[in-house]
């Protein structure tokens, strides 16, 4: 339960949202987007979050956007991630969300959520670093579109008074093979170790990982390892694995060292998974 009073306000337009927040920032009141809001309540129950006002995004319509638009799936930050899951439309995302937490979680983390919060593996934002989907966001300054390999480094860079609206993604990638592997050290149970997920796209394997360091990310570097059609598997990866220019996490799930041995194994089974007859011819000869 909550410690102190706050405003609430679920608007239902863009604007409404935007123009809420403003004078609530104009009043000290210090005012915070609320979609599906775990996070946010586990925070404050912690003493952890104070603001003085919540805006609930999910009474918009752009936020609750899932179809396909022309070339496009349009996902909407608002949609919970059961319902991702449920409609399936996006099969790389619904697969990478559907290991998140537990079904009665899944039933109010939303993709936006998810992707703009504090905790470090934010999976969901994994199939969309992949395809270089674009992010419509909004303010007081009206909507602007961008692509996430410019709006996400680390982390969702929000100007202030900003909020995510929906994610744009070409239908093309929807179609592609695709695994997403998470790891946990005890089996089923508990917080995730590493969650790998790859598209086999036209220009090769493309890896994004979640829960190696305290952001997810996509590497380029590791990638162009990974697609050495010059090399073996195995030193594929091992190239891939030496070119890692992020801190490797050390806590109690797992050393950085288990955490990257892990992660060499998982490589592996993508490749087996998206390049199996690949891989057997190599190992044959």
């Amino acid at each position: 339960m909550s410690s102190y009073n706050f405003e609430y306000y679920k608007p239902k337009s863009i604007e409404e949202a935007a123009s809420i927040f403003d004078q609530m920032d104009q009043q000290g009141k210090d005012p915070m987007y609320f979609s599906g809001g775990t996070e946010i309540i586990t925070l404050r129950r912690l003493n952890q979050l104070k603001t003085g006002a919540v805006i609930d995004i999910k009474a918009i319509q752009e936020c609750n956007v899932f179809e396909f638009h022309e070339d496009s799936l349009l996902t909407g930050a608002a949609l919970t991630l059961t319902k991702v899951e449920e409609l399936n439309l996006f099969p790389l995302l619904s697969q990478t969300v559907s290991e998140i937490a537990d079904k009665t979680a899944r039933n109010k983390i939303t993709a936006g959520g998810n992707i703009c919060g504090q905790i470090f593996y934010r999976e969901a934002v994994l199939p969309f670093l992949l395809t270089d989907s674009e992010l419509m966001i909004a303010g007081s300054d009206g909507r602007r579109n961008a692509p996430i390999k410019d709006v996400f480094n680390k982390q969702l860079l929000l100007n202030r008074g900003e909020f995510l609206v929906q994610m744009k993604t070409n239908r093309k990638y929807t179609e592609m093979p695709f695994v997403s592997i998470k790891r946990r050290r005890q089996w089923n149970t508990g917080y995730p170790l590493l969650t790998v997920a790859a598209l086999k796209a036209e220009q090769g394997i493309r890896v994004a990982i979640s829960g190696l360091t305290h952001f997810p990310f996509r590497s380029a570097q590791m990638e162009d390892a990974l697609n050495r059609t010059d090399l073996a598997f195995e030193k594929r990866i091992n190239l891939a694995l030496s070119l890692l220019d992020v801190p490797i996490l050390n806590d109690t799930e797992g050393s950085a060292r288990y955490r990257l041995f892990v992660l060499k194994n998982t490589l592996y089974d993508i490749f087996q998974e998206l390049e199996g007859d690949k891989l057997a011819s190599i190992e044959e000869h």
